[in-house]
């Protein structure tokens, strides 16, 4: 079955989207949904993904937490930096920092984060020198935001991929 079907909960989960992107489930629906799911799971069969080691999984709900309250508070300050554009000038600017992350599905993790965070986007990550760069909407203190990312983002994936 491996060899037809290289990940089979890829499959599954693909199909699943299709039907439910689709609301229907109906026979050709799922014919397709199935011929278009089995494609892309032998692309990424060919693609050779990286295979991590979780380590501490139970780290997972509590990032999940961190990640949903950043998320709503990104949100809320960059609705009031929206809000006041015409009192206060927008300080936006690159942020550079160094991240001791090795682990490709954890950078990707963290990328992933970063991006989807109101008020940031991953711009580069160099892995000779493992220097990231960002973009932040409201920088008013980088080293805030260092030190932000580094103890809620950086430090749990650390522990998570080991």
């Amino acid at each position: 079955m491996r060899v037809w079907l290289p990940y089979p909960l890829l499959f599954f989960g693909l199909l699943t989207v299709w039907l439910l992107i689709n609301q229907s489930l109906s026979v050709g629906q799922i014919i397709l949904g199935s011929i278009l799911s089995a494609l892309l799971v032998w692309i990424m069969a060919n693609l050779k993904p990286h295979k991590s080691v979780l380590r501490r999984t139970r780290l997972f709900l509590p990032l999940a937490a961190h990640i949903a309250v950043d998320v709503f508070r990104s949100n809320m300050a960059v609705m009031m930096v929206i809000l006041r554009a015409g009192r206060r000038p927008l300080n936006s600017g690159f942020l550079t920092m160094k991240i001791e992350l090795e682990d490709e599905n954890a950078l990707a993790m963290l990328a992933c984060i970063l991006t989807a965070t109101p008020g940031t986007a991953w711009l580069e990550h160099d892995r000779q020198t493992k220097l990231l760069t960002l973009h932040v909407l409201d920088l008013e203190n980088e080293q805030y935001w260092i030190d932000l990312i580094t103890r809620r983002y950086v430090t749990p994936l650390k522990e998570i991929f080991g």
